[in-house]
This record gives C-alpha cells, structure tokens and sequence, in this order.
C-alpha cells in the first residue's frame, strides 16, 4: 500500500515552484519522534530532519524549529539523581542537563551543513506583555534575515505550574501566529487524525478539514504521547485555532521518510490531516490576543446591554457604561478576560488602563473605551 512507501519529492524545477506558496514555517518536531525506544535521542532521526530543514532554507523557505526532547534527553543522563525528587524538581533537572545536549546536537548537526541555528528559550509569561511578546518576535526575525534556524523550546527549567504551556504543540502555535507563519507542521509519530481507532486496522486518515467543518473530537482517544506531555487532542485543538487565523496547519508523522519537505513541496499525496486556513487572516495583534486567554490578569463583567452590542456583526468596542464590575488586578495594555452575564468568558482583550483607575470608572458615559475594538477578540 502506499502507506507504507517512503515519500519521495517531486523533481527540482517543481519543487522550486510549488515552495513558492510557503515563505515562512513552523515545524514542531515532537518527543516521540525525536526519543528511541529507549528514551535516549534519536539522533540519525534528528540528522535527517536537520537535513530536510537546511534544504528548505537553502531554497527560499524560513523555518523556525520547535523542538521537544529536553526533558527525555536529560532523564537518560542523570540516571542516578541524588535523593528522591519531586516532579517539578526531576522536570529543572533533567531539562536543564537534556537542553544542553539536545542543542549541541542540532548545533553541530547544522555546522556539517554550513548552517548555523540558535535556542530560543521561552515561558507562558514572555507571552503575556506585548513588550516581551514584541521581543521575542524581534529575536528570531533576526536570526532568520541573517540565515540562522531558531530552535525554540520552553525553558522547563524555569516552567513550573502555572507557568507551562500545555505542551509544545500550545507553544508552537503562539510561535506560528507571532511570526506571521504561513504554515506550522506538527510532527508526530502518528500519520494524522484517524476517523477512528487507529488500532482497528479500517479506520482511515482524515486528509482535510475545512473552516466550520464537523467536530474532529469524537474520532480521538484522550491519550498522551509516551514521552511529551501532549497528545492528538491537544493537536487538533490549536491546530483549529490556528488555522481560523490564517495558517495552514498540517499533522504528520515525522518518523517517515523526507515527510517535512514533502509537506512543504505541496505533494498532496503525502498521509497527513491538514487544517485548511481562514481565508481572511487576523491581523498580528489580533492572533497575540486570541491566544492570550490564558494569560489574563483579571476580568471585566460586562452588563446585557454591552454584551447583546458585542454580539452584533459590526465592530464595537467595550465601553464604562457597560461594565457591572472588575475582579482582579491588571495594568495598563494587559490581557483580560470579559466575563458576560451568567459567569461566562465570551472574550478577551488589552486594557486602556489599569484595574484601579478601571473600577472608578465603571458605568459612566462618554469615556474611551476600555478595550478598542482593535484589541478586541471574541471567542
């Protein structure tokens, strides 16, 4: 079956031609296809993953690698850790020692290509302000005009609690929105999203699926990879997001072979589920908002009459006059949440002010508004 055969890519004069719809990419490339069975890395794996990326860039294509493995990578070094350690505790260490070795690797496996890559090490809160997210974006526009790969990961390190990204399939989606990707690639050691249970032997790949189609969420089982903390679910959940705001997102299996520069040839016949992309992109600080729920600092509980306004087609910003309340504390251009009447989260968006200056604002008329409707995304 062709299932089963290696995926080769088309001749060069076609290549060229269709990697003209890719300017920019995003591949994530995940623990399960990085790590053998063994949990140590897989570094032929990574060697041929380095090899299709730098013949990418060779050819015109930026791409921005988010790589898993540190933690698996550190846990094959320290065997022994002195006394008994605690999850947090195991994750510093390991990630800490595996991060090393992991960029070293890419490092020097980029050097025999006469490439050079670079770490970029992040957290949930260096999304949080527009400040550190503008930064971010500044540091690897640089690395990519001067030719360097950014090879991004959560600095686990440092990641505890309510500072992790769900795993690095949240991360490279935020990656993919901030730097204006035209595509992001989630490799795993699964083929897509089956229709099915994949173990049954009938259940098929679901090639595409389209703006506003049917709910992907019933076909996938609610497991985990066996050495990251993600799983399909988690995929198909920012890849939909990701895809409503203008980025094509592809699910694929990274163990098969030249699967990264056939996905972004264009090869339709490669086995992968791909997300089809809003026609209408969201502008950059739109996508930074719409994927900052989770990093809001307080809330805003609006009335009926704001939240039937914010219903309606035509843009509207939230005015005083239709805030009830604010809970929590917040600065100036911060993200919160906007709570509607009944409890629930309609939305976020940046605050024109901060929370103390907002509560004594609350119900008036005639002021500015307190999130523009620019700054502004409903869910």
């Amino acid at each position: 079956m062709f299932f089963d055969q290696p995926i080769t890519a088309p001749d060069h004069l076609a290549s060229r031609q269709r990697m003209k719809r890719y300017r920019r990419i995003v591949a994530k490339i995940g623990s399960n296809v990085l790590t053998a069975d063994d949990g140590s890395l897989d570094v032929a794996r990574m060697e041929l993953l380095v090899g299709q990326i730098a013949g990418l860039m060779r050819d015109g294509v930026e791409v921005i690698v988010v790589s898993s493995g540190a933690v698996a990578s550190g846990r094959t070094e320290v065997r022994h850790p002195a006394g008994r350690l605690d999850a947090v505790s195991a994750r510093q260490l390991y990630s800490a020692v595996g991060q090393a070795k992991l960029i070293n690797i890419y490092f020097d496996l980029f050097a025999s290509r006469d490439m050079l890559c670079g770490q970029v090490l992040t957290t949930r809160e260096n999304f949080s302000s527009r400040r550190h997210y503008l930064n971010q974006r500044n540091c690897m526009e640089v690395m990519l005009s001067n030719g360097v790969v950014p090879v991004v990961n959560e600095n686990d390190a440092i990641s505890v609690t309510e500072l992790m990204f769900t795993d690095n399939d949240e991360l490279s989606g935020l990656v993919a929105t901030m730097m204006g990707a035209d595509a992001l690639a989630l490799l795993s050691n699964v083929d897509g999203i089956f229709d099915g249970d994949p173990a049954s032997g009938r259940a098929q790949v679901i090639r595409r699926i389209e703006q506003g189609g049917a709910d992907v969420g019933d076909y996938i089982q609610a497991t985990r990879s066996q050495f990251g903390r993600g799983g399909m679910l988690t995929k198909s959940r920012i890849a939909a997001k990701v895809a409503a705001e203008g980025i094509e997102v592809i699910i694929a299996n990274g163990k098969r072979e030249g699967i990264l520069s056939a996905l972004i040839l264009g090869d339709e016949d490669v086995l992968c589920t791909r997300f089809v992309p809003a026609v209408k992109p969201m502008s950059g600080v739109k996508k930074w908002i719409a994927h900052s729920d989770g990093f809001a600092k307080g809330e805003v509980h609006i009335n009926e009459g704001a939240y039937r306004a914010l219903l309606m087609p035509k843009a509207t910003s939230l005015l005083y006059v239709g805030v009830s309340r604010i809970d929590g504390e917040f600065e100036k251009d911060d993200i919160v949440k906007i709570v509607a009447p009944g409890g629930r989260v309609i939305g976020v968006g940046k605050a024109s002010t901060d929370s103390a200056k907002a509560r004594t604002m609350v119900g008036r008329k005639g002021a500015r508004p307190l999130i523009h409707y620019d700054y502004l995304h409903l869910e």
